[in-house]
C-alpha cells in the first residue's frame, strides 16, 4: 500500500471508521492468535494509518526504531511502501495482518482500491508515459517561439491513417472536420437536430465528402457493428444518460484491433456545471473509466490526467483509451 493509493481513493478515510468498528469486534478472536502487546500495538498502528491516510503514528514508530509486526517497509523520497514481511512474523503477527487484509476485501471501497492499484502499478511501467506527463504540465509555461499546442495538434493531426473514425457527441463537428482531412471516412453522431443539420450543412459547404452527420444516441450509436476503427468521445461522455453503457456501445461498433479514445473532466464538485453547461455528470474519476473500459472488453488500457487549468474551479482533463 502506498500514499498513492491513499491519494486515489479518498473514500478509503470514510471507510477507516468501519475497519476499526470491526477491528474491535474481532479483537478478542485476534488475540489469541499474537500475544497481547503485539497485537494491541498492531491495531493502534494501522487503525491510525487507515484513519488518518497517512503515517504519523508508523512513522513515530519507525522513530523509536520499532516497526509494525510482520511489515516490511521502503523509503522512497516522501513516499513509504509497505508490505508484509517474506518471513513469518513472531507471535502470529502475520496471521492477524492477513485477517486484517481479508477483512479490508468486505468493504464497498474495495473495489476501487483494487482497480487504483492495478493503475496506479501500471503507470509506475510506463516511466516514458509519466516523463511526458510531467513535460506537458511545465510545457506552456515555457516560451518558445512557434511552439504551441495549436501547432503540435495541426501536426498530430496528419499523422492519421486513413481509417474510418466514428466521432460520438461531436456536436457541431469542429473535431470531426479537422479528422476528416486524413482519415478515410469520419461518422459524426449527435443528439440535437440542430447540431447535426449545422453540422452537415457546413461540410457541404465546405466539399468535405468523407464526413457524414447522423442523429442518434451516444449509448446506441447509428453505425454498423465492427466498422469503424477508431471511436472518440471528446467531452461527451459527462452529457451521456448513461457512461458504462456509451463504453459498451462503442465496443460493439468498433472492429478488432480498433480503439477507443475519451477526452473528458477528471471528477469535480462544480455544480453550476448542470445549469451552465448541461452536464449530466460532474466528470469522472480514473477508477471509474478504467473500470468502464475493462467491464466492456478493452485491453491495453491507459488512463491519464492531461491537463489541468489554471483559474478556478480548475478543471482537469482526463485522457482514457483502450483497444478491443
Amino acid at each position: 500500500v502506498s500514499e498513492d493509493l491513499l491519494r486515489a481513493n479518498p473514500q478509503s478515510a470514510l471507510a477507516a471508521r468501519d475497519v476499526s468498528v470491526s477491528l474491535e469486534r474481532l479483537g478478542d478472536f485476534l488475540a489469541r492468535l499474537c500475544d497481547r502487546k503485539t497485537f494491541e500495538r498492531g491495531r493502534r498502528l494501522l487503525g491510525a494509518r487507515l484513519r488518518r491516510g497517512g503515517g504519523s503514528d508508523v512513522k513515530e514508530g519507525r522513530q523509536r526504531g520499532k516497526a509494525l509486526p510482520g511489515l516490511g517497509e521502503r523509503r522512497d523520497g516522501k513516499r513509504t511502501f509497505y508490505k508484509i514481511a517474506a518471513a513469518p512474523a513472531e507471535g502470529g503477527a502475520r496471521e492477524f495482518i492477513q485477517l486484517a487484509a481479508r477483512g479490508a476485501a468486505e468493504l464497498a471501497e474495495h473495489a476501487a482500491d483494487q482497480m487504483n492499484l492495478k493503475r496506479i502499478l501500471g503507470l509506475r511501467a510506463q516511466q516514458a508515459q509519466l516523463y511526458f506527463n510531467q513535460v506537458a504540465g511545465r510545457f506552456d509555461r515555457s516560451y518558445g517561439p512557434g511552439r504551441s499546442w495549436q501547432a503540435f495538434g495541426q501536426l498530430l493531426l496528419r499523422l492519421i491513417p486513413p481509417v474510418v473514425v466514428a466521432d460520438l457527441g461531436s456536436g457541431e463537428g469542429l473535431l470531426s472536420e479537422l479528422l476528416a482531412r486524413r482519415a478515410k471516412q469520419v461518422i459524426a453522431v449527435d443528439n440535437s437536430e440542430k447540431m447535426v443539420a449545422f453540422g452537415a450543412n457546413k461540410a457541404r459547404k465546405n466539399k468535405i465528402k468523407n464526413l457524414e452527420f447522423r442523429l442518434g444516441d451516444l449509448e446506441k450509436p447509428p453505425i454498423e457493428p465492427a466498422s469503424v476503427d477508431l471511436v472518440i468521445l471528446s467531452q461527451a461522455l459527462h452529457h451521456a444518460a448513461s457512461p458504462p453503457e456509451t463504453i459498451r456501445g462503442a465496443y460493439g461498433i468498433l472492429r478488432p484491433r480498433g480503439q477507443i479514445m475519451i477526452l473528458d473532466l477528471l471528477q469535480h464538485s462544480f455544480e453550476q456545471a448542470r445549469e451552465l453547461h448541461g452536464d449530466r455528470w460532474l466528470g469522472f474519476s480514473e477508477s471509474n473509466l478504467h473500470h468502464w473500459l475493462e467491464a466492456a472488453g478493452f485491453r491495453k488500457i491507459e488512463v491519464a490526467v492531461v491537463a489541468r487549468e489554471e483559474q478556478p474551479p480548475h478543471f482537469e482533463t482526463v485522457l482514457a483509451g483502450g483497444e478491443k
